[in-house]
């Protein structure tokens, strides 16, 4: 179940409000949602992500002024949390600009950059020529690291960075979040984290495939990633289980700080 706003609930309703011939405006469908306390409620972000304080290069902001007109032509990428009895786990995501599709998730139990480095591989798999690709992300240590930029670098793909303290320059990505835990039911406190990562498994993949974006001209990520790019109605995501890595692969291919917990959660 997802929890539309009322907005785009009232254009999705509105075929049937036509068919059945029965009037009731935008307005009067916000107060019917409104006194049956039915509209979605925003939460506030409270938790930490992004530390910018670290000693790797900070790369300037190259999509201020850009006019985005095509799929693979800028990713975004963000960190948000999903609350766990005891704590917290850590969803790395990365969402193609144009189209809104989320290209690579990997939820993980810390802020280490190999989470993060797992997401922009799965994203990856998705671009055969990284030229004409930017990266975009906020200053966080995940994105700044050698690890991490390396990839960006070795893929001919251009580095773009937000100015600090501004999440305006990444909002987005931060949107992207938001549609997540207040319409997917993502900020809650999950019990486990094999449910916590069950539900963020198939949050992903309705907002992916089935929900349908006002700024889309009402087209889903999926319908319009795809329309965009070779017409292709193929679905995103590989079957259950190739989508993640053994924590002893992602050790195998980074150098990780000593102690780093590496453990990625089962399905």
């Amino acid at each position: 179940m997802t929890a539309y706003g009322g907005r785009k609930l009232y254009d999705l309703l509105t075929k049937d409000f036509i068919s059945l011939e029965y009037k009731l405006g935008r307005d009067a469908f916000f107060d019917v949602l409104r006194d049956r306390d039915l509209l979605v409620k925003r939460r506030k972000s409270y938790i930490k992500t992004t530390n910018s304080f670290h000693h790797h290069y900070v790369y300037k902001n190259l999509i201020l002024e850009l006019e985005v007109l095509r799929v693979n032509q800028v990713f975004v990428a963000d960190i948000t949390y999903i609350r766990i009895t005891g704590g917290f786990l850590y969803l790395s995501l990365i969402t193609d600009l144009y189209s809104r599709r989320i290209m690579g998730w990997c939820l993980g139990e810390s802020l280490d950059a190999a989470y993060s480095v797992h997401a922009l591989n799965m994203a990856l798999e998705h671009v055969k020529d990284g030229s004409g690709l930017i990266h975009h992300s906020d200053r966080g240590v995940q994105y700044c690291c050698r690890e991490y930029t390396k990839i960006l670098i070795k893929n001919h793909i251009s580095i773009s960075m937000a100015e600090a303290g501004n999440p305006y320059e990444n909002a987005v990505a931060e949107r992207v979040n938001g549609i997540l835990k207040d319409e997917f039911f993502l900020n809650q406190t999950f019990p486990s984290k094999r449910l916590a990562m069950k539900a963020t498994e198939q949050a992903i993949a309705i907002y992916n495939e089935a929900r349908p974006h006002l700024s889309l001209n009402m087209k889903t990520p999926a319908q319009k990633y795809f329309e965009n790019k070779n017409n292709s109605t193929k679905k995103i995501f590989p079957p259950r289980g190739d989508l993640w890595l053994a924590g002893s692969n992602i050790q195998a291919n980074y150098k990780l700080s000593e102690g780093t917990d590496m453990d990625f959660i089962n399905n």
